[in-house]
């Protein structure tokens, strides 16, 4: 099945980090939000490592929780996308992408203060090294410093919470200007 992204970019000038995961989930195209899987850690891993659980409150309309996590990511200068614009895929499976074409992150990073690159799964890293590098080097953004985080899906179960965040609790140390980073 082909899909196309289908909502933009969190960020402003202030972001200093940017997580990008592969392409939406399903559940997070139907939710036009980041990570909208209910069994998705990343945000309970989010609340924990900014001490901040305005990303986790209950809320009937999903429009509302999209505003508090977009809110959240800005507040926490986190900027958030995908580094698939469009795929073939099935279902969910990243092992399954197919005919990607990426999202062009060099306006972005021109325009904020983004000094480090996380992706949030293996496959992310992978397509962001095949892909993304060689469209920001003609672009001459590749100087931003990238690291592959562990995936906070559902489907990594063999990660638990505790080490999922202090897997992540490198985007909060550079997120808050306390840390610079060196690609992994």
């Amino acid at each position: 099945m082909r899909v196309e992204h289908g909502f933009g970019p969190v960020w402003d000038a202030g972001s200093r980090v940017l997580v990008l995961g592969s392409v939406p989930s399903p559940k997070s195209r139907e939710m036009r939000f980041y990570y909208g899987h209910p069994r998705n850690r990343f945000w309970p891993v989010m609340a924990a490592v900014f001490h901040d659980d305005g990303c986790l409150r209950e809320c009937r309309d999903p429009d509302q929780i999209v505003r508090l996590r977009r809110d959240f990511a800005l507040r926490h200068h986190m900027a958030l996308w995908d580094v698939i614009a469009s795929c073939d895929i099935e279902g969910a499976s990243d092992a399954s992408i197919r005919n990607a074409v990426p999202n062009d992150f060099s306006d972005m990073l021109r325009q904020s203060q983004i000094s480090h690159i996380f992706t949030t799964v293996a496959k992310a890293a992978q397509l962001y090294q095949r892909l993304c590098v060689p469209l920001l080097q003609t672009h001459g953004s590749d100087n931003v410093p990238m690291t592959r985080l562990p995936s906070t899906s559902p489907t990594n179960a063999g990660a638990k919470l505790p080490e999922l965040v202090e897997a992540y609790s490198c985007v909060g140390r550079v997120a808050s200007g306390k840390a610079v980073m060196q690609p992994e």
